[in-house]
């Protein structure tokens, strides 16, 4: 008798088959408990998917006295915030010398020969001299076409040696410049962030035009200084004239400044005042309490009270920004 089926009534099915069942059971019942366990979760219609109403929107803002001198060691209730006609809670308050990103725009056309670029490497060293030890900088030079020769180094001089290859030629591509040195210095380490544009502010050879250029401004929180590298022949051109209008309106816009030296003495002071302004700015943020992400421009006005004793003061900053609900103000 086959010992394999002493055990096994006629009927019954085979031990491989039983096995398999139990097995197809098993691999069943598993597999509604991943199921169970990762269920998909249920849509909610009503919630939103960004809480905009939390973003805090950071000025950078420099103070001044009568005679232009930086004014530091004031507290933030020193200062006011009116956003879109209604005066807003401090929240956030930094007065310290922090590090910054700094996009520098240094300006090799044709129109920069001569003793213009000569003069403007100078005294971009007693900037780099002047700054934090610890700012990034981001270099692009540009003429016919920008160009990133340099991305986060903190390496001043690595700066200046990179620009003592360049030589000026052709064409002026100012806009697209800008447009790219907004683009990379957004992505900085720091918190802070500036642009320095060294030019004679002429264009003739950018894809941008000026109002994308400030659009782009008015939407990013880089504080732009311009240094007008200009002769007596440019300051009474209309290319000169407009040139300088362009720069003024950048620099404004963002709460910067521009700066036309006259020469290589008041370009190096320029130079210099530049970097100490970067490093004796205050940072204040705050939450708009009527914030609503319809893309509009909101207006925004700032007033510092200065204490007892003290003569009135200047503070000067970005215009405002753009209510857009995909933009975090940081």
């Amino acid at each position: 008798m086959d010992q394999s089926n002493r055990f096994r009534s006629p009927g019954s099915p085979s031990i491989s088959r039983i096995a398999a069942a139990i097995c197809v059971v098993l691999f069943l019942s598993f597999s509604s408990v991943g199921q169970e366990a990762t269920p998909s979760p249920p849509v909610d219609d009503t919630k939103k998917p960004i809480a905009v109403r939390t973003d805090l929107v950071t000025l950078t803002l420099t103070v001044t006295d009568l005679y232009g001198r930086y004014v530091s060691g004031l507290s933030k209730d020193a200062f006011t915030i009116i956003d879109n006609n209604k005066e807003q809670e401090v929240t956030f308050f930094s007065d310290s010398d922090a590090p910054i990103s700094v996009g520098i725009l240094f300006d090799v056309s044709g129109s920069m020969s001569g003793d213009k670029i000569k003069k403007a490497r100078t005294a971009l060293q007693r900037f780099i001299s002047s700054s934090h030890p610890s700012d990034e900088y981001f270099l692009i030079a540009f003429n016919s076409k920008a160009e990133l020769l340099l991305d986060r180094t903190r390496d001043g001089d690595a700066v200046l040696q990179k620009l003592t290859l360049v030589q000026p030629a052709r064409n002026t591509a100012l806009y697209d410049a800008v447009y790219l040195g907004l683009e990379r210095v957004t992505r900085g380490a720091h918190q802070k962030r500036a642009l320095l544009i060294i030019s004679d502010g002429q264009d003739n050879s950018s894809r941008y035009n000026f109002g994308e250029v400030r659009r782009l401004m008015k939407e990013s929180d880089v504080v732009t200084y311009s240094v007008g590298i200009l002769d007596r022949g440019d300051s009474g051109s209309q290319m000169g004239m407009q040139g300088q209008a362009f720069l003024d309106e950048l620099s404004s816009v963002s709460g910067g400044k521009s700066f036309y030296p006259n020469g290589p003495a008041e370009m190096d002071e320029i130079f210099e005042r530049i970097a100490l302004e970067l490093r004796h700015q205050y940072s204040v943020g705050y939450t708009p309490t009527d914030f609503q992400p319809d893309g509009k421009w909101r207006r925004v006005k700032v007033k510092v009270n200065p204490p007892r004793g003290l003569p009135r003061l200047s503070v000067r900053g970005r215009e405002g920004y753009y209510a857009s609900p995909n933009v975090s103000y940081k």
